[in-house]
C-alpha cells in the first residue's frame, strides 16, 4: 500500500491495494464483551445454576445479546467483527473443551453444559479448575490442566454454529480461537513442559481453520498474547514452525495472528515469515512503531493496529494515532484499524452515566464510543481527513479541557508527597514486631479468621438502592447495615473464630467503596466489567490528584469492635490493588499515582489504630496482576509497589498486627516482593493450586506470618473437616505452627449464609482438633 497524499498533513488520502488470501478489511475490534450491557448474561447463567431457568432459556439469552452486539458494529462501519468470543464463562475454558482437554473427573457428568460449569466452578464432588489472572488485567481465566491422559480431540460445534448464526445475519465474521502456543504456555502439565504437546495440537488447528472456512470464514483470528512475554529461542523456533505449517495449508482462511498486551519483539520478525496474512498489533502498550515498519515481511502483510486502547476508558489522541498509521501504510501490505485488545476489560457505553461529571464525561470513551474513533480513524485513512473533521477538533478539544483541569494537580497532596522520605516506609524488624503483638493480642496456635467479607444478602443489597433512590434516610441505612454487622459478629463468635472482621455489608465493592469516599475518583451507574464468570465489577475512574478528606471506617470498624472483646481486623484496600482494579488517569506514571493512593490509607491506618484497633488487614490481592510481561520492566514495577504498600502500613505501631491478603495469581514470580512488603501476616490463595505458593514462600526464606487458605470460596462446595485437616497438615510440613493462620482463600460475599457457616466450622474444627 502507497500513500497518495491529499495535501497537507491534515488532508491525506490513501488507495489501499495488496495481496492476501482474502480482501484485507479497514475497522475491527479484536474481542468483545459478552455479560450485556445491564448483566443481561449474568442473570440468566445465574439463573440456570440456580434450576429456575433451563439451557434454552439461557441460550435464548445469548443469541439475543449477539445479534444485538453484532447489529451495533455493522451499523457502525466495521467490515470485520469478531466470532466466537462469546463465553459462559471464559475462553480458556472454551478453548479446552474445544480441543477435548477438560480434567477426567468432569467425565461422569453427561449433559455438556454442566460439563463446562463443573470445570468452572465446581460440584460438592468435582473439584474445579485453577483461576489465576489474564495477563495483567483483572480478568481471570481458568488453567487447563495436561498430563499423560490427555488425548486433544477436536470439538468445533460451538465456534460453528456460531458463526453460522452470525453469517445468517449478514455479519462480515471473523472466528477468534486461543492460539496453540498460548493455550500451552497458560496450560498447566503434570507430565513435562506443555509445548512439547504442541505437534499433537497442530492437525487440529489445521482441521479447524479448514472447517470455518468451509463454512463462509474469510478470515480466522488466532490469539497469540504470550508472544509479549520473555519467549526462549526454542519457543520462538516453535512459534515460526507452528505458523509457517499453519499458513502453508491450501484449503485455509485467511490467518489473523493477534498479540496484545505488549510488543512481540523477536516473535514477531519470526511471525511475519511465516506466510500468514496478518497481525494484529498493541500499539497503546509499548509497541516499538519503527521496528514494525523496518520488517520487511510485513510489505506482504495486513497490520492491524491496535491504536485504540482497549483496557483504558480515555480518549484516544486522534492525531497520534493518525501519525502512527501513516507510519504503518508507508511499510505494510495493508493496515486496518483496530482496538488494541478485546473489548472485554471495558464498559459497553457511556450513554448510561448521565450522572458524571460533565468535563470529565467528555475525555472518557467506552466500548461504544471506542468503536466510534476506530470508525474515525479508519475513514480519515480511506477518505481523507476533512471527511472527519469535526470529530478530530473535538478530540483536541477534550484533549485540551483536560490538561488544564485543576483537579489533576492538587499541590497540597503534592507537597506531602515531596516530603517523604524513607523513614516512612519502615518499621521495626519483623521479629521484634512478633513478640510485641504476641503478648499485645495473647491469640492460640493456629489463630482462626477470615479474609475480610461475609455474604452480600438480598437485604443488604436493598437497603443500598434504597438509600441510593432515596427511599430510606441514611440514618436509617446505617441502623440496618448495623444490625448486619451484628449479626456477623455474633456469627463468628458462635463458631469460635478467633480473629473476627466487621462482614463489609456497607461495601459494594473492595475498591468502588473507597474511590466513592476519596478525592480524585468518580464511580460509574453502569460501568460493568466481567472479572471472571458471573462476577463484574464497575471500576472507578481516577482522574485527579488523590486524598482522603475524611475517615472512610472508623465508625463501622468502631462498631463492630464495641460488640466484642476479640480483635476486629480494621479491613482496608492497598494501593496497588485500587489501581488495578480502577480506570487509571494516563498523564504521569502510575508510580506517582501509587503514593498519593497510600498516602491516603496510611491516613486511615494511624486514624484505626488511634481508635483501637490492633489488627489492620491491607488486601492486596493485585500484586501479581500488574506485573509487566517482560522481565526487564518487573524490578522497577515490584520497587514502586512494594514501596507503596509500605507507606500505606508504615504509620502504625510495632504493636499493631499488619495483614494482607493476596489471591488468584502466579506468586512464585512476586515471591521477593510479598516478603517485601513486610506485612506481619500475609494470607493466600492456596486451595486450588493446592498449597504450591508455601514451596515459593520457603525457597525464597519467607519468615512472616501466612494463611495459606484451606478452602476455595470461588466455587460452592462445603469443605469437610477431614479435607481442611489435610491442608492445615500440607501446610504445617512448610510453616512453622507459630507463624501459621487458618483461613478460607478469599472474601465470603458471593457465598450462601448457608454454606459458609457450614464451611467456618468445618475451618474452626480443625483447626482446634491440630492445635
Amino acid at each position: 500500500m502507497r500513500p497518495e497524499y491529499g495535501g497537507g498533513s491534515r488532508t491525506r488520502h490513501w488507495r489501499i491495494s495488496v495481496t492476501v488470501s482474502h480482501s484485507p478489511f479497514t475497522a475491527t475490534v479484536l474481542g468483545l464483551p459478552r455479560i450485556g450491557p445491564n448483566r443481561e448474561l449474568k442473570r440468566a447463567i445465574e439463573s440456570y445454576w440456580a434450576g429456575r431457568a433451563d439451557a434454552e432459556q439461557l441460550h435464548a439469552v445469548a443469541r439475543t445479546l449477539r445479534a444485538a452486539q453484532y447489529a451495533e458494529l455493522r451499523s457502525a462501519g466495521l467490515d470485520s467483527i469478531p466470532v466466537g468470543t462469546f463465553s459462559y464463562y471464559d475462553q480458556m475454558l472454551d478453548t479446552a473443551v474445544l480441543l477435548g482437554a477438560l480434567p477426567p473427573r468432569v467425565d461422569a457428568i453427561t449433559d455438556p453444559l454442566d460439563r463446562y460449569f463443573a470445570a468452572a466452578r465446581g460440584t460438592e464432588t468435582v473439584a474445579p479448575l485453577e483461576m489465576t489472572k489474564w495477563f495483567d488485567t483483572n480478568y481471570h481465566y481458568l488453567v487447563p490442566e495436561i498430563d499423560a491422559s490427555t488425548t486433544f480431540t477436536l470439538h468445533p460445534d460451538k465456534l460453528l454454529a456460531e458463526l453460522a448464526e452470525a453469517i445468517e445475519l449478514g455479519v462480515p465474521a471473523r472466528p477468534v480461537v486461543i492460539g496453540p502456543l498460548t493455550f500451552l504456555k497458560l496450560a498447566k502439565s503434570a507430565d513435562g513442559p506443555a509445548l512439547d504437546r504442541l505437534p499433537e495440537l497442530l492437525p487440529l488447528y489445521r482441521e479447524l481453520l479448514a472447517r470455518l472456512g468451509a463454512a463462509g470464514a474469510h478470515w480466522v483470528q488466532l490469539d497469540e498474547p504470550a508472544l509479549v512475554t520473555d519467549l526462549t529461542a526454542a519457543e520462538i523456533a516453535l512459534l515460526r514452525e507452528t505458523y509457517t505449517e499453519l499458513a502453508a495449508a491450501t484449503d485455509r482462511p485467511a490467518i489473523l495472528v493477534a498479540t496484545y498486551f505488549g510488543h512481540p519483539d523477536a516473535a514477531l520478525a519470526a511471525l511475519a515469515d511465516t506466510g500468514i496474512d496478518g497481525v494484529a498489533l498493541d500499539f497503546t502498550a509499548g509497541t516499538d512503531l519503527a521496528a514494525v515498519a523496518a520488517l520487511p515481511a510485513l510489505a506482504r502483510t495486513l497490520v492491524v493496529a491496535g491504536v485504540v486502547d482497549g483496557r483504558n476508558i480515555w480518549r484516544t489522541d486522534l492525531d497520534a494515532a493518525l501519525a502512527t498509521l501513516g507510519t504503518l501504510l508507508g511499510s505494510a501490505g495493508a493496515v486496518a484499524v483496530a482496538s488494541s485488545c478485546s473489548l472485554l476489560h471495558v464498559p459497553y457505553s457511556l450513554a448510561p452515566e448521565t450522572g458524571l461529571d460533565e468535563r470529565l464525561r467528555s475525555w472518557l470513551a467506552f466500548g461504544a464510543e471506542k468503536v466510534d474513533e476506530i470508525r474515525v480513524l479508519a475513514t480519515a485513512i480511506t477518505q481523507g481527513t476533512p471527511a472527519v473533521a469535526t470529530e478530530l477538533a473535538a478530540a483536541r478539544a477534550a484533549a485540551e479541557s483536560r490538561r488544564a483541569d485543576p483537579r489533576l494537580h492538587d499541590p497540597r497532596v503534592r507537597g506531602r508527597i515531596a516530603a517523604l522520605d524513607d523513614g516512612d516506609l519502615t518499621r521495626a524488624p519483623a521479629d521484634e514486631r512478633r513478640a510485641r503483638q504476641r503478648d499485645h493480642l495473647d491469640l492460640p496456635l493456629l489463630p482462626t479468621t477470615t479474609i475480610g467479607s461475609y455474604p452480600q444478602t438480598a437485604a443488604i443489597r436493598r437497603a443500598r438502592a434504597a438509600v441510593r433512590k432515596g427511599e430510606i434516610d441514611e440514618t436509617e441505612y446505617v441502623r440496618r447495615m448495623r444490625a448486619e454487622i451484628a449479626a456477623v459478629i455474633t456469627l463468628q463468635e458462635r463458631l469460635g473464630l478467633d480473629v473476627l472482621v466487621h462482614g463489609e455489608p456497607e461495601r459494594n465493592d473492595m475498591v468502588q467503596y473507597f474511590a466513592e469516599l476519596l478525592d480524585g475518583f468518580a464511580a460509574t451507574e453502569n460501568g460493568w466489567v466481567q472479572s471472571y464468570g458471573t462476577r463484574c465489577v464497575r471500576p472507578p475512574i481516577l482522574f485527579g490528584d488523590v486524598s482522603r478528606p475524611t475517615p472512610m471506617t472508623l465508625s463501622w470498624i468502631g462498631y463492630a469492635q464495641s460488640l466484642t472483646d476479640k480483635p476486629v481486623k480494621g479491613m482496608l484496600t492497598g494501593p496497588v490493588t485500587i489501581l488495578a482494579w480502577s480506570f487509571v488517569r494516563d498523564d504521569q506514571p502510575l508510580a506517582e499515582t501509587a503514593r498519593q493512593v497510600a498516602l491516603a490509607i496510611r491516613d486511615e491506618t494511624v486514624d484505626l489504630e488511634a481508635q483501637g484497633a490492633r489488627i489492620i488487614q491491607v488486601d492486596e490481592p493485585a500484586l501479581r496482576e500488574l506485573l509487566p510481561p517482560r522481565v526487564s520492566d518487573q524490578p522497577a514495577y515490584l520497587r514502586w509497589s512494594v514501596d507503596a504498600f509500605r507507606l500505606a502500613t508504615a504509620g502504625v505501631a510495632d504493636t499493631t498486627q499488619v495483614h494482607t491478603h493476596l489471591c488468584y495469581s502466579e506468586f512464585g514470580e512476586v515471591i521477593s516482593a510479598i516478603a517485601g512488603l513486610d506485612a506481619d501476616v500475609t494470607s493466600i490463595e492456596a486451595a486450588r493450586s493446592h498449597m504450591e505458593v508455601l514451596d515459593d514462600l520457603n525457597a525464597a526464606g519467607f519468615a512472616l506470618g501466612v494463611g495459606p487458605g484451606v478452602y476455595d470460596i470461588h466455587s460452592p462446595r462445603v469443605p469437610s473437616v477431614e479435607e481442611i485437616t489435610a491442608s492445615l497438615r500440607a501446610a504445617l510440613d512448610a510453616v512453622p505452627a507459630e507463624r501459621l493462620w487458618v483461613n478460607p482463600d478469599c472474601g465470603l460475599k458471593t457465598r450462601g449464609p448457608f454454606e459458609v457457616e457450614a464451611a467456618l466450622r468445618n475451618l474452626v474444627t480443625a483447626a482446634v482438633a491440630l492445635r
